[in-house]
C-alpha cells in the first residue's frame, strides 16, 4: 500500500494551489514520468526555478503579456508549459495556480531512474551526470518537444508521481540562472535544488 502511494500521480489540487513558490519546493523529490512512442522514462526532480505570474520580470507573462508562445501560462494549473529556447532547447515548465494565475516551475535537472537507456539513446550520450542536466537536455532525454505543450499531467503521456520528500534543511534557495536585467526580479532567490545532489547543473 505505501508503496503505491509512493507511486500515485500528484493529483490536480496539489498544481492548483497559488503558491508557486511552495510547489516549486514540494516538487524536489518527486518523479517526473513520460510514455513517449510506447518508451517510458522518469527521473527524479532535483532542480527547479519558480516564475510568479504578470509581476515577476523573469516570466514570460511578465506584465500580463500574452501571446501564442505563452498563452498555455494561463491555463488552469497543472498542464505542461513547453517553449523553444535559443531557437533549439525545448523547455519544460509545469503550469500551476489557478486558471489566469500565469505562474510556472521550470524542471531544470533530473536525477535519471527508469528507462536510463532510452534516455542516453535520445542525448546521445552514457555519462549519468549529464543525462538530465539542465532543462534542455532532460527534456530530449524523456522525449519532449513542442507537440507537448498543453497536455495534462494527469494524461498518460506526461506525469508526476509521488516519491520521497524532501527536507526544508535539504532545500537550497538561489537566483534564477540567466536573468539579463536589471532590479529585485534578477537575484530573488526562486531557484531551489536539492543540496549536495551530483545531478544538479550548477550549483
Amino acid at each position: 500500500m505505501l508503496d503505491q502511494l509512493e507511486h500515485a500521480k500528484l493529483p490536480d489540487g496539489f498544481y492548483l494551489r497559488e503558491d508557486v513558490l511552495l510547489i516549486a519546493r514540494e516538487l524536489l523529490g518527486k518523479k517526473l514520468c513520460t510514455d513517449v512512442d510506447g518508451l517510458f522514462s522518469s527521473g527524479i526532480i532535483v532542480e527547479v526555478e519558480a516564475y510568479m505570474g504578470p509581476e515577476d520580470r523573469g516570466s514570460h507573462a511578465y506584465n500580463n503579456k500574452r501571446t501564442n508562445r505563452n498563452e498555455v501560462m494561463y491555463a488552469r494549473g497543472g498542464v505542461v508549459y513547453m517553449y523553444i529556447c535559443y531557437g533549439i532547447h525545448d523547455m519544460l515548465n509545469i503550469v500551476t495556480g489557478a486558471e489566469g494565475s500565469s505562474h510556472a516551475i521550470l524542471i531544470r535537472a533530473l536525477q535519471p531512474a527508469d528507462g536510463i537507456p532510452i534516455m542516453q539513446s535520445r542525448r546521445g550520450i552514457t555519462d549519468l551526470k549529464k543525462l538530465c542536466k539542465g532543462p534542455g537536455a532532460l527534456a530530449k532525454a524523456m522525449g519532449l518537444v513542442k507537440l507537448h505543450n498543453g497536455i495534462s499531467l494527469q494524461s498518460d503521456k506526461i506525469w508526476i508521481e509521488e516519491n520521497k520528500d524532501v527536507s526544508p534543511e535539504n532545500v537550497v534557495e538561489t537566483a534564477r540562472v540567466g536573468m539579463n536585467f536589471e532590479g529585485i526580479y534578477k537575484s530573488i532567490p526562486w531557484r531551489f535544488y536539492i543540496k549536495g545532489n551530483p545531478y544538479i547543473s550548477k550549483k
